[in-house]
């Protein structure tokens, strides 16, 4: 997979390095600001040092070889919508995702062809939020009625095997993985819970909290 990340601000940055470690996504680094570039060359497939301000400047470094272009000058407000345009409009890009910096921002890129967007310092604030108002140890809300937590094994599951505590039929839940140092691994229905076990489980947030409160 070829990605593009034009701009490398803390977000832009962060995200070129971070998918550049996946073995099977090539990025290319784009920033006007050559001591960034250096300072990024090493950790991606390319880096470019260019400021882009038109069409010809978007074909020169290949995007249009991209399977996937990232926008991450949200702070520069024309700039990511021109080039979001131009992206979509005129090189046809297959699939652009735009960083905004508020939702006016977003309703604009969203009308000009906007594959995605994000306001990354938004969706971060409402994480946080989830995490320090919640009773699970990690929360990741996949819609808004599906959920997916890590949870201590309550007392009473010790001793039980998954498949015996039927998370299913009492609590609507699935257990999907086990904890073990930082990693998950899979978990069998056999599996017998011990007291210091963290499960992954998946269902209703308010089906999870039932479980965390045990």
């Amino acid at each position: 997979m070829k990605v593009c990340v034009i701009g490398l601000g803390r977000f832009g940055y962060s995200l070129a390095t971070t998918l550049a470690e996946k073995s099977n996504i090539e990025v290319l680094a784009i920033d006007s600001n050559e001591s960034i570039v250096s300072s990024i060359r090493d950790s991606v497939t390319q880096a470019i040092c260019m400021r882009i301000a038109d069409e010809d400047d978007l074909r020169s470094v290949g995007v249009e070889e991209m399977d996937l272009v990232i926008v991450a000058t949200g702070e520069n407000f024309a700039q990511s919508i021109l080039i979001t345009a131009l992206l979509k409009k005129r090189l046809n890009v297959q699939r652009v995702i735009a960083r905004s910096i508020n939702t006016i921002h977003q309703d604009i890129l969203k009308l000009i062809g906007a594959d995605e967007t994000v306001i990354p310092e938004f969706e971060i604030g409402i994480r946080l939020a989830e995490r320090l108002s919640s009773p699970f140890q990690q929360f990741y809300r996949i819609t808004h009625q599906f959920s997916m937590s890590q949870i201590p094994a309550p007392a009473s599951f010790a001793g039980n095997s998954v498949e015996d505590l039927d998370l299913f039929t009492r609590y609507e839940t699935h257990c999907i993985g086990l904890k073990r140092s930082e990693d998950f691994s899979p978990i069998a229905p056999d599996h017998v819970i011990q007291e210091n076990d963290v499960l992954l489980l998946v269902g209703k947030e308010s089906d999870l909290k039932k479980i965390a409160r045990l």
